[in-house]
């Protein structure tokens, strides 16, 4: 008898939890992003915190990490005042639940991807509808 965990299954962090990092974009449409996100998923930022900017010449990143096991709500028409670049990763399943859900809000193509055994990092880039 085998007591290890399945390290594969549904409970997994990886079929669950996304990194979402977005950067040089500005404070506000990171906000925007999250709230979409945090509307939905549990997420380690509360809805409504504006991320702030550092000084300096280093351009900000800005990170959250939301579990997207089920959403509470799909998402609707959000506005950015720029197109947004979004690094996503996770599980196969988790990153397509997060795309999918994002698309609800923004017009999201995929740019780029980093395929791994469990996980992938994916680059989308959000735009108005």
């Amino acid at each position: 008898m085998n007591s290890t965990p399945d390290q594969h299954g549904e409970d997994h962090p990886a079929n669950r939890e996304v990194v979402v990092s977005l950067s040089r974009c500005d404070a506000q449409d990171a906000r925007t992003v999250f709230d979409v996100l945090t509307a939905a998923f549990a997420s380690d930022h509360p809805m409504g915190e504006t991320p702030e900017a550092s000084a300096g010449p280093r351009p900000d990143v800005w990170v959250t990490t939301v579990d997207v096991t089920e959403p509470s709500t799909g998402a609707g028409p959000a506005r950015l005042t720029a197109p947004v670049t979004v690094e996503a990763q996770g599980g196969y399943r988790a990153v397509d639940r997060l795309r999918t859900h994002l698309g609800g809000a923004f017009s999201v193509s995929v740019v780029g991807t980093a395929a791994g055994d469990q996980e992938q990092e994916v680059r989308l880039r959000l735009e108005n509808r």
